[in-house]
C-alpha cells in the first residue's frame, strides 16, 4: 500500500470519526425510546413478541442503521438528488394507477423487493428535498415574484392530484400541508397562504361532490358516529370507549379489555395510540405525547442552527411531516377529525412506513452534521 492510499484511509477515517461526533446521539436515544412504546404496545396488541412486536423492532435496528448511513453522506449530495428524487416518486406514483396493489378499496402500494410500498411515504419526503433545492437558491425580491412561485406550486400540486387519485385523501392533504409549510419557511408571506387556504375552502363543496362514498361516510361518522355505531361509527366509538376506560393511571399492561376483546378496530396500525391509553392511561398517553414533542422541538432545532438555506427547509419539511403523522394520527382516534388511515410514526406496525421515516430523518441528521457546510458562491451550487 502506497503512502498516498494510507494517508487518503486515515483522512477517510478521521472524517467520519468527526461525523460521528457530530450526530445528535440524543436525538437518536429519543427515538429508540419512541420504537420501545411501540414495541410494547405492539406486543400487547398481538398478546406477544409475535406477529408485530418482533418485527417492529427488526425493522426499526435496519431502519436506524439506514438512518447513520444518510446521516454520513454530505448533504450537498442529497441536495443534489432532490429533483431526481421528485421524478422518481411522481414515477411511482404513476406506476400505483397502472399496477398497483389494491387494498380496502384503494390502490396505494406496489410491490418492491417482496414487500409492499407505499409511494406517497417516499413523496413526501422528496417534495420536501424538490422545494428545498428550489428556494434554496431564491433571493427575497424573486420570491416576490408570482412567476417564480408557480414551478414550486406545480410541484405540490402534482403528487397531491396523485394521491387523491389513489384515493388517499389523509395523506394528500399532509403532503400539502408539508409542501406550503416549506414555503412559509423560505420566506413566503403569511396572508398569500391565507390566500391559498381560502380558495381551498371555497372550493371544499366542489371536492366533496367528487369524493368516494367511504370518504363521504367518514365525514358523516365523524360528525355523528351514534348515527351507525355497529357500522361506518363503530371504529370510532370504541375507540374513544379505550380512551377513557383507561382513567388516569390505566389497567396494566395487558389488561385493556378493548384490546384483548378485539373490539378495537386496526389495534395494531391506525388505533394503536388507544393501547397505550387503555393500559397506561392518561400519565402514560401524556408521557408519551411528552415524548413526540421532545423529536418534534429536537427536529426544529436542528433547522434552525443550519446555516444554509436547503438544511434549514428540508429540516422544517421533515419535521413539519413528522408532527402531521401525530396530528392526525392522535386526533383521529380521539374523533376530533374524520378517520384517515394515518399511523403513528415508529408506534404502528408496518414496515414500508418505518423505514422511509427513518429515511427521512437520516436526511434530517445530515442536515445537522453538515449544518456548516458552503454551498458555494451564492446559492446556486445545487
Amino acid at each position: 500500500m502506497s503512502v498516498m492510499e494510507r494517508r487518503l484511509i486515515r483522512e477517510t477515517s478521521f472524517g467520519l470519526t468527526s461525523k460521528l461526533w457530530q450526530v445528535s446521539w440524543l436525538y437518536v436515544l429519543l427515538l429508540s425510546a419512541l420504537a420501545s412504546v411501540g414495541y410494547v404496545a405492539l406486543y400487547s396488541a398481538g398478546g406477544g413478541a409475535e406477529p408485530y412486536a418482533s418485527r417492529h423492532i427488526l425493522r426499526f435496528a435496519f431502519g436506524l442503521t439506514l438512518m447513520l448511513s444518510i446521516a454520513l453522506v454530505d448533504i450537498r449530495f442529497i441536495a443534489r438528488c432532490s429533483w431526481p428524487a421528485y421524478a422518481v416518486g411522481v414515477g411511482l406514483l404513476v406506476m400505483v394507477m397502472v399496477m398497483g396493489h389494491t387494498g380496502k378499496g384503494a390502490q396505494r402500494w406496489i410491490e418492491l423487493g417482496g414487500m409492499q410500498w407505499q409511494p406517497s411515504e417516499f413523496m413526501k419526503l422528496a417534495l420536501v428535498m424538490a422545494l428545498a433545492s428550489w428556494f434554496h437558491r431564491a433571493s427575497w425580491d424573486r420570491m416576490g415574484n408570482p412567476l417564480f412561485l408557480i414551478p414550486p406550486v406545480i410541484a405540490v400540486l402534482v403528487p397531491v392530484a396523485l394521491i387523491l387519485k389513489e384515493p388517499n385523501l389523509g395523506t394528500a392533504v399532509i403532503t400539502a400541508v408539508v409542501g406550503f409549510t416549506v414555503f412559509l419557511g423560505a420566506g413566503l408571506r403569511w396572508w398569500k397562504v391565507l390566500l391559498a387556504v381560502g380558495g381551498i375552502a371555497g372550493a371544499a363543496p366542489i371536492a366533496y361532490a367528487h369524493l368516494h362514498d367511504y370518504q363521504r361516510a367518514r365525514i358523516t361518522t365523524f360528525l355523528n358516529p351514534e348515527s351507525d355505531p355497529l357500522g361506518a361509527g363503530y371504529n370510532i366509538i370504541q375507540s374513544k370507549i379505550a380512551l377513557g376506560s383507561g382513567g388516569m393511571w390505566g389497567k396494566g399492561f395487558m389488561q385493556g379489555t378493548q384490546n384483548h376483546l378485539n373490539f378495537l378496530p386496526e389495534k395494531q396500525t391506525d388505533f394503536v395510540f388507544t393501547i397505550i391509553a387503555e393500559e397506561w392511561g392518561l400519565v402514560g398517553t401524556l408521557a408519551v405525547l411528552g415524548l413526540l414533542s421532545l423529536i418534534v422541538l429536537g427536529g426544529m432545532a436542528m433547522a434552525l442552527r443550519c446555516r444554509h438555506q436547503y438544511g434549514r427547509l428540508v429540516a422544517l419539511g421533515i419535521t413539519m411531516n413528522f408532527f402531521m403523522y401525530i396530528f392526525v394520527n392522535v386526533a383521529m382516534v380521539m374523533g376530533a377529525i374524520p378517520v384517515g388511515g394515518v399511523p403513528l410514526p415508529l408506534v404502528s406496525h408496518g414496515g414500508s412506513a418505518m423505514i422511509m421515516v427513518m429515511i427521512a430523518f437520516g436526511v434530517l441528521m445530515s442536515a445537522h452534521v453538515h449544518r456548516d457546510a458552503e454551498f458555494g458562491e451564492g446559492r446556486d451550487e445545487i
